[in-house]
């Protein structure tokens, strides 16, 4: 599986929820010089909210991936409720010592750029992780939702996880 790194500003709640961008579009490549163009995200359902790539650190879900004209556009639920690691990595967040989005993806078209890099127009987006050292410079979190709306979000997480270790 083929990984784009990309930065972001995280911010969380207590709950564990988080917002933002998680590939801005008209922003330029990413440190290794690829592109991907909008309607290029193939996004696979329940898309698995991990650790720094790793499929047996799974922290929570993304709720809501959505392309925009801004964007791959991400709405996230740690599972603080019943993962210690996700408590951990909330804490890692706020404290600012992690403080990036990346993204897990299969490529399925794309072209060579000038130079280096790809410019991609379509993908399998597998994942998405909370990560230390991102790549790109304009993605980042935008906001965090109130208490009581993650609080519905944590159940359906739980539901969720609970499906996917099975």
């Amino acid at each position: 599986m083929e990984r784009l790194e990309i930065k972001a500003a995280l911010s969380v709640d207590e709950a564990g929820t988080i917002t933002g961008v998680a590939w801005p579009f008209n922003a330029g490549p990413d440190q290794l010089g690829d592109l991907i163009t909008p309607g290029a995200f193939n996004v696979a359902a329940d898309m698995p909210l991990l650790f720094a790539h790793d499929p047996e650190d799974l922290i929570g879900l993304w709720t809501e991936v959505k392309e925009t004209p801004e964007g791959l556009l991400v709405a996230g639920q740690l599972d603080v409720k019943t993962r210690s690691r996700a408590r951990a990595v909330r804490g890692l967040i706020t404290s600012g010592q992690i403080g990036g989005l990346s993204i897990g993806y299969r490529t399925t078209a794309s072209t060579p750029r000038a130079g280096k890099g790809r410019v991609i127009s379509a993908l399998d987006l597998v994942e998405i992780s909370v990560v230390k050292n991102p790549a790109h410079p304009r993605a980042r979190i935008t906001g965090a939702k109130s208490a009581s709306s993650a609080l519905a979000i944590a159940e359906a997480l739980h539901k969720a996880a609970s499906a996917y270790r099975t």
